[in-house]
Formats: structure tokens, C-alpha cells, sequence
């Protein structure tokens, strides 16, 4: 494209009357200049600067040899690039601006002269142009600046979010597996010397969780490394899908091994996307983290139930065991809602484990409940809406 405009203009010049080019050499001479003036600009974007002084030389002595007759069109077209391309930040842009503008509406208003003042509107709209094309270059250059300052910063929000998804991911991982440990790991050290035969199942499974914490771990790091052939990233711990439903049955049976005994109900959960599997494991997977550790050995109720727009996840645990902790219940014996902006307040629990399962909620436009009954026990209750696939599918078509 520039060099076709470089082509036209340079045939432009040449072909513009002008009363004094045969005194000034003839047709070589004005041939010469027209060439200067417009070929250059073909290599304008490749060497903005240098292309512009000859350019803005040619047209000047074109213009005061007389030899071409024309308001320095080719200087306003390199300027331009000029202006895209280099930084000049002492340059007064403003005050260039607002001078062409006033230069150009004063020449529209008188008119056209007549006589010798015809050259010197003409240079006077030549300079007008080449300062609204330094304007115009200006301009484009700092909204290409400003999108570039949007892209990183899009780019250091899509950072931090996936290292707070990475964060979150690990903390479920390693809370709920570690809790186990712990929970076994106190429960051998009690009966090791009197029943070493029942120290030796909470050692199975310490071993269990142990391995089971190594694996997810593992393969949550060979996801995060970049350029890990399929075969490799296998060696590694083995890629899997991420848990969803079908994992949460196994996940029971680990809280069982611990000492709960769970209770998992799951209705109308067919056609809930994976990422909200997802989402509902997790909070499930904190859920049993959290009355292990401040429970220990009870009865549990996990209830899952889809209605096709929304998620309703239910963990329900009874009284805590005697010895330890148990917190009073919110207003009307329900745990308070946690929603969209929230802050745990104290006495509802606000460690890093509701947080997180809060966050994850509200990440889908859910909301989260979470504290102690009126009869004893803790509840955490949550609502994912969600679309299915055909409903997406209606509302995308007209």
C-alpha cells in the first residue's frame, strides 16, 4: 500500500502545473524532485525517520525553487509514521493541534486569494496538514500504548488468578489428605501399645491417604509443566480428568476408613458440566476434611441434587464428639448464607477452608451456607446454577 500511494504522488507531482519549473532546470530538474518527494515514501514504515527529512527536504526546495506546486502532501504522510513510531514526549502535540486546526478553519474562511498570496496559502495549508497528520500519528500511537497497558494487565489478572486457582487446588488437595493422616496418626499413637493390631488399620490408612495426596499432587504439577509430551506427563502421575461425580463414592470410602460413616445421595446429576463437578467435589472433599478434623468419628450425610438449572450440595454431620469443640448456631438454627461479597465474621468459622469452598461457590454465582444446627452438628449447604448443553444451545440460537 505505501508503495502504490508512493507511486501516485510521485506521478502527481510530476504532472501538477507549476508557472516556474522551466526556469529552474526544466523537466529533469521537476522530475528529479517529484521522484524525491514520492518514491521515499514506499520505505516509510522500514525507516520512518530518514525517509521523512528527505522527503521534507525535496518538498521544500520543490516548493521554493517553485519547481512543484503542492502543500506538502508526501512531508504529512511520512510525518505521520514518524509520529506512530517515535517516542516524543517534549514534542507540545496539544499545541501543534490546536494551531493546524485554527491555520486551516482561518484558510477556510477567507476564501482563495489571488495573486502571489496563492503560495503562501498554499505552504500555510501544507504546514496545517503535516501538524494534524503529526496529531493524528500522535494519537493512534498512545491508544496502541493504552491497549497494550490493557493486554498486560489482562494478562497479570489472568496470572493471578490462575495462581489463586493453583493455591486453592493444593490447599483442598493437601488439607483433606493431611487431615486424614492426622486424624489416624493420633488414633495410632493411642492404641499402639494396648491393640496394635487396630494402630496397624490407621497406618493402612495413613498409607493410603499418603499416596493418594502424592498422586493428585503429582498430577496437578504435570499439567503445570509446559511442554510435557502426553507420554511423559503419564510417567509423571498420570493425567486424569479432573473429579467430578463419579469420584465421590471413592472419596466417601476414604473419609470411612478414617472413622465417618458417610451417606451419599445423588439425584438428577446427568447432565451437570464437568467444571461444576468439579467445583462440587472440592466442596464436598473440604466439607469431609473439616468434620474430620473438628467432629472426629460421626454419622455424615452428603446430598447432591440437580433440577437441570441448579446444583443444591448438602453436607451434614451430627454432634460433635464429646471432648470436642462445638460452636451455637446462627438465627433460627440455620448457618447463615454466605453470599457474593461476604466476609466470615467470627464465631461462623472463617478459616481458610470455608473461604475456599465460599470463593468456588461464588466463582459460578452460587451461594454458600455454612455453620452449626440448632440440634447439634455442622451443615454446609450450596447452590451452583448452572446451563445444560441443550439450554445453551436454545439460547445461542436467533
Amino acid at each position: 500500500m505505501d508503495g502504490l500511494v508512493a507511486v501516485v504522488l510521485a506521478t502527481l507531482f510530476a504532472a501538477l502545473p507549476s508557472p516556474a519549473w522551466s526556469a529552474h532546470g526544466g523537466w529533469p530538474t521537476r522530475l528529479c524532485l517529484a521522484v524525491a518527494m514520492g518514491l521515499p515514501l514506499a520505505l516509510r514504515r522500514a525507516h520512518p525517520s530518514g525517509v521523512c527529512a528527505v522527503v521534507t527536504a525535496s518538498s521544500v526546495t520543490a516548493a521554493v525553487t517553485g519547481a512543484v506546486r503542492e502543500p506538502f502532501l508526501a512531508v504529512a504522510f511520512a510525518l505521520y509514521q514518524v509520529a506512530v513510531t517515535t517516542p516524543a514526549r517534549r514534542v507540545p502535540t496539544p499545541v501543534i493541534g490546536a494551531a493546524s486546526a485554527t491555520v486551516l478553519v482561518l484558510l477556510l474562511v477567507s476564501g482563495s486569494p489571488g495573486g502571489g498570496d496563492q503560495a503562501v496559502v498554499l505552504r500555510l495549508t501544507g504546514l496545517a496538514l503535516a501538524g494534524a497528520a503529526w496529531v493524528l500519528g500522535r494519537a493512534v500511537r498512545e491508544r496502541r500504548e493504552q491497549a497494550a497497558r490493557s493486554a498486560r494487565r489482562v494478562a497479570v489478572e489472568a496470572v493471578s488468578e490462575e495462581r489463586l486457582r493453583i493455591a486453592r487446588e493444593l490447599h483442598d488437595i493437601v488439607a483433606h489428605h493431611v487431615g486424614v493422616i492426622a486424624v489416624k496418626a493420633g488414633v495410632a499413637n493411642h492404641l499402639l501399645a494396648t491393640r496394635p493390631e487396630a494402630a496397624g488399620e490407621a497406618l493402612r490408612v495413613i498409607e493410603t491417604a499418603s499416596r493418594s495426596a502424592l498422586t493428585e499432587m503429582r498430577q496437578m504439577l504435570s499439567v503445570l509443566r509446559a511442554g510435557v509430551p502426553d507420554s511423559e506427563a503419564d510417567a509423571v502421575g498420570g493425567l486424569r480428568p479432573a473429579p467430578g461425580f463419579a469420584a465421590l463414592p471413592g472419596l466417601l470410602a476414604g473419609a470411612e476408613a478414617a472413622g465417618l460413616t458417610a451417606e451419599l445421595h445423588i439425584e438428577g446429576a446427568a447432565d451437570v458440566p464437568q467444571g461444576v463437578q468439579g467445583s462440587a467435589y472440592r466442596v464436598v472433599q473440604e466439607a469431609l476434611t473439616n468434620v474430620l478434623k473438628h467432629a472426629g468419628p460421626t454419622r455424615c450425610r452428603v446430598e447432591l441434587v440437580a433440577d437441570g438449572r441448579e446444583l443444591r450440595i448438602g453436607v451434614t454431620n451430627e454432634a460433635a464428639a464429646p471432648g470436642r469443640g462445638t460452636r451455637r448456631p446462627g438465627p433460627g438454627g440455620q448457618p447463615p448464607w454466605h453470599g457474593p461479597g461476604h466476609s466470615d465474621t467470627p464465631g461462623h468459622g472463617s478459616g481458610h477452608g470455608l473461604i475456599g469452598m465460599r470463593e468456588r461457590v461464588e466463582l459460578f454465582g452460587g451461594r454458600f451456607q455454612a455453620g452449626p444446627l440448632a440440634h447439634g452438628g455442622f451443615a454446609v449447604r450450596a447452590d451452583l446454577p448452572y446451563r445444560t448443553t441443550e439450554a445453551e444451545t436454545a439460547g445461542a440460537e436467533p
